[in-house]
């Protein structure tokens, strides 16, 4: 098992419910692949750097999750066929980028 954060951005023009759907389904789709979800992040609704979709504007969620490289694979072909994701990046943590995703996750539950 390794440690991969995904990123992905949903479509703007989305209900907040809508949003929730869409995450707790990716979230299922992750846990159901007997993959462990470590971490959580909702972004909330950001400004793109540039228009995908001639959308300006997305709402960004991100995981933290142990997973095996075809689980990854399984899950990008899922971001795929659901219309409502703009864009995704999947990567994988090494050491440095496990140590710096710690430090990050404690600077948050101080604020």
């Amino acid at each position: 098992m390794n440690k991969y954060e995904t990123v992905f951005i949903l479509n703007p023009v989305l209900s907040e419910s809508q949003v929730k759907e869409t995450v707790e389904k990716f979230s299922r789709f992750i846990k159901g692949l007997k993959s462990k979800i470590t971490h959580e992040e909702n972004w909330g609704l950001k400004k793109l750097k540039y228009p995908i979709q001639n959308k300006r504007t997305g709402f960004y969620h991100m995981f933290e999750h142990e997973s095996d490289p075809q689980t990854t694979k399984e899950l990008e072909v899922e971001f795929k066929r659901d219309e409502r994701v703009l864009r995704w990046l999947s990567v994988k943590l090494d050491k440095h980028a496990i140590e710096y995703a710690e430090k990050r996750k404690k600077k948050q539950t101080k604020s």
